[in-house]
């Protein structure tokens, strides 16, 4: 709900996802959850909204399973709430194929605040490396396709990106898909800023997060 030129950041995202033709939205919620079900209630433009509500920390990868029994397909889509990074999820949703997940990369460069994914020329996950100074690599980009029963052999809390993704890709069922959209991670301070100039329609490419 931080406001970016005067409306909540979610809205954004979920304009993004009406245009990408989703028709029905599940946001797992907790602290403060009041504020935003009480702005959104239960539609947005073209999509249903549901609620999974957490009374207990359930991190990453516990919201996710929660909340994917609220989910109508075979498959779901899975998307961090304070990241602006406009992905193509037709295309994802080919990466994905017959595998059990997929996750959105970004290419970046010069950075050292974000791990790196590290992945074969099949675009099999091979590793995640852990935050260092890097000149050229993919990074997480907190986007991804998921089968919707690939959690529920998880318990009820745990990390998507410490307990899943390391298991998924030592057994090749975890694929990268390259996206070259804009990312921007809101809960930095400095990116905050950026998407800020970038809604008012200026540039911010000088802040390195492209």
């Amino acid at each position: 709900m931080a406001p970016v030129c005067g409306r909540p950041f979610l809205e954004y995202q979920m304009d993004w996802l009406a245009k990408q033709g989703v028709n029905h939205v599940v946001l797992a919620v907790g602290y403060k959850k009041e504020c935003i079900m009480e702005h959104f209630g239960a539609t947005y433009r073209s999509m249903t909204i549901a609620y999974s509500q957490e009374d207990t920390l359930l991190y990453t990868g516990g919201a996710a399973k929660k909340a994917m029994g609220l989910c109508r397909e075979d498959r779901v889509f899975i998307i961090n709430g304070d990241t602006w990074f406009p992905a193509d999820l037709k295309k994802l949703r080919v990466c994905a194929a017959e595998n059990t997940a997929a996750v959105v990369v970004k290419r970046m460069f010069d950075f050292d605040r974000y791990g790196t994914v590290v992945f074969d020329e099949t675009y099999r996950i091979r590793a995640f490396l852990e935050k260092r100074p890097c000149r050229d690599g993919y990074i997480n980009g907190g986007i991804y396709d998921f089968a919707v029963t690939a959690l529920k052999d998880y318990p009820e809390a745990f990390s998507m990106e410490n307990d899943c993704f390391p298991r998924l890709a030592a057994t090749g069922d975890l694929v990268a898909c390259p996206d070259e959209a804009d990312f921007i991670d809101i809960g930095v301070p400095e990116d905050y800023a950026c998407i800020q100039e970038l809604q008012r329609g200026g540039n911010c490419e000088k802040s390195g997060v492209f």
